[in-house]
């Protein structure tokens, strides 16, 4: 059993950046691959980014890359979403993510660990 609970969020302006963490129970953190996704209203939940266990793998969605970076840190079981370059688009709850398989997979379905989720808003 994990338990993932996600910090950082909160209004950023256009062009800024924040910061994600998500800090995980348990002694088996470095097993699991982690991931973020995020769901902006009336939208339908999205994939984000995810990261391998061992932080060798990284992959982003296209609305990302280059302006998002993923990391973890197994020693202090906490993975990070750097997000830089922020548009109002990027207005969601971003949620934290694990599962035990490293495939980079983007359907939310096939993650099995789930944090509460942090409100991150772009204002123009």
């Amino acid at each position: 059993q994990v338990q993932l609970v996600e910090s950082g969020g909160g209004l950023v302006q256009a062009g800024g950046s924040l910061r994600l963490s998500c800090a995980a129970s348990g002694r088996t953190f470095s097993r699991y691959a982690m991931g973020w996704f995020r769901q902006a209203p009336g939208k339908e939940r999205e994939f984000v980014t995810a990261i391998s266990s061992s932080g060798a793998y990284k992959y982003y969605a296209d609305s990302v890359k280059g302006r998002f970076t993923i990391s973890r840190d197994n020693a202090k079981n906490t993975v990070y979403l750097q997000m830089n370059s922020l548009n109002p688009e990027d207005t969601a709850v971003y949620y934290c993510v694990a599962k035990r398989v490293s495939d980079g997979s983007t359907s939310p379905a096939a993650y099995d660990y789930w944090g509460q989720g942090t409100q991150v808003t772009v204002s123009s």
